[in-house]
């Protein structure tokens, strides 16, 4: 079932494009549904936890987090994006050079404990902010080139602490009805990835099929949202 979506590639440019023209259908105005109902989950009790966005884009649901005492750290190629999250939030902000990734800035609110690195996502490291409590990851691992995955997965491992709760949103679909993005992940594959180091639990899958995805000629779609921790050693 991967086959269809193996040799997909969108590069960079591409996705700055999207943004340019605004074309930006997998923004959401609200907080995610899915975050919302597993956010206890994900806390397990703590307070003050770092979170981590990859390709974060202007997502509501930093400043949601961050107005829970959380702080978030996010990376995200378009610089448009970054800044419109900052001008939507009604946050200010400052920008500045980031040393260790050469042409990448980060920048930083004023008022809340939210970092944004506008950059390649794989030139960002844990040698850049540490490790992270929790990761979420709305539309990430479902927008990268498919052929990157095990790529990422690494990163992903990498940016954990040992306390880390990863909450994981995949679709599943017909790929050969969609090219994507967003991509076909079946369970199977994100087992495949992560499954070595830690273990995975799937929270909750919901029909998510829209007119959206019905113009796409989809005729179904699930939303899967997968909790993803390190193993005890």
């Amino acid at each position: 079932m991967l086959e269809p979506q193996a040799n997909r590639v969108m590069g960079l440019e591409e996705w700055e494009e999207r943004w340019q023209v605004n074309r930006i259908g997998f923004h959401q105005l609200n907080v995610h549904e899915m975050l919302k109902n597993n956010i206890n989950k994900v806390l397990a009790g703590r307070t003050g936890v770092r979170f981590f966005v990859p390709l974060c884009g202007k997502s509501v649901d930093m400043k949601w987090l961050a107005d829970m005492g959380h702080s978030v750290v996010g990376v995200e190629i378009s610089e448009k994006g970054i800044r419109q999250f900052f001008e939507e939030s009604n946050l200010t902000y400052s920008e500045e050079p980031v040393p260790a990734i050469p042409g990448a800035k980060v920048y930083k609110s004023s008022e809340k404990n939210i970092s944004l690195y506008q950059c390649d996502l794989y030139s960002f490291s844990s040698s850049i902010e540490g490790q992270f409590g929790a990761i979420w990851d709305r539309g990430s691992l479902v927008a990268i080139n498919p052929k990157d995955r095990e790529k990422y997965a690494s990163l992903m491992m990498s940016l954990m602490d040992k306390e880390c709760k990863y909450l994981l949103m995949t679709f599943l679909y017909n790929p050969e009805l969609y090219k994507g993005p967003p991509f076909f992940v079946p369970n199977e594959q994100v087992h495949s990835l992560f499954g070595n180091s830690c273990d995975i639990e799937l929270l909750q899958s919901v029909d998510g099929l829209t007119e959206k995805h019905r113009g796409w000629g989809l005729d179904f779609l699930t939303e899967n949202a997968h909790l993803i921790i390190p193993k005890s050693n």
